[in-house]
């Protein structure tokens, strides 16, 4: 297959080299990705500025923009190639029940899913960072039973993977998000009290059997088949209820 590859971590980070080394020894790989960390960043597009890609070496541009910039130039002008596939990461750290709300690495792939790819973000879950070869074969692994076994071209899988060693690694689980609590508080600058940095992500609040905390856990490598269409079709009815003392 040819294969886009991105991240948010930006395009020389320790994840996304490892990512393309493990993935280029069965596939043609072309790497477009941020010039810099754009962790957090989420589904955001840059709109207000041109855009210019640097060709870093054959097969590697780097953009100073979002993860969902750079996937979006990929895929609608940039390159005149088409791809079969979209992976982001390997992302440095979890990506894990409600972090996917913010994640650029999963935004990436949720680009991907809009322009008509099957896309597969995959993270190491933790913020040491002492397995990337870990997730580097778990990626190959996927990637080549995608090869075989392709997934709806509306698919987006959130994968994440232990930071162990290969020969720890329990399995693969089939999960569904887990929860957090609310964040923490916001912190102000030691330096400059009326500066807040944001508060760090709540712990875990559910995080049973089946959920994707609990497979990383257990060591499990998650992969979690994610939809976009945000609709609460349970509340559709009650919301209409109320909408009629507005008529």
């Amino acid at each position: 297959m040819k294969i886009l590859v991105s991240n948010d971590d930006g395009f020389d980070a320790q994840g996304i080299k490892i990512l393309r080394q493990y993935l280029s020894k069965d596939h043609i790989v072309v790497v477009v990705a941020p010039n810099e960390n754009k962790s957090a960043s989420s589904s955001s597009l840059t709109l207000n500025r041109a855009l210019q890609p640097i060709e870093i070496e054959k097969n590697i541009y780097s953009v100073d923009a979002t993860p969902s910039d750079c996937v979006h130039l990929a895929l609608s002008g940039f390159l005149e190639e088409s791809f079969d596939l979209l992976v982001t990461g390997i992302n440095f750290g979890a990506n894990l029940g409600d972090d996917v709300i913010y994640s650029g690495t999963v935004a990436g792939a949720i680009e991907g899913r809009f322009l008509g790819l099957p896309s597969l973000a995959i993270s190491l879950a933790s913020w040491e960072g002492a397995h990337f070869d870990t997730a580097g074969i778990i990626a190959r692994k996927i990637v080549n039973q995608i090869a075989h076994a392709q997934v709806s071209h509306d698919t987006v899988l959130n994968v994440n993977v232990p930071d162990v060693a290969i020969d720890e690694i329990q399995g693969f689980q089939t999960t569904r998000l887990g929860k957090r609590h609310k964040s923490e508080n916001s912190i102000p600058d030691k330096d400059n009290p009326s500066k807040f940095w944001i508060g760090e992500n709540g712990k875990e609040a559910d995080n049973g059997v089946g959920t994707d905390f609990h497979a990383i856990a257990n060591r499990f490598v998650s992969v979690t088949p994610l939809q976009i269409d945000l609709t609460k079709y349970s509340e559709m009815d009650t919301v209409s209820t109320w909408l009629e003392a507005l008529q």
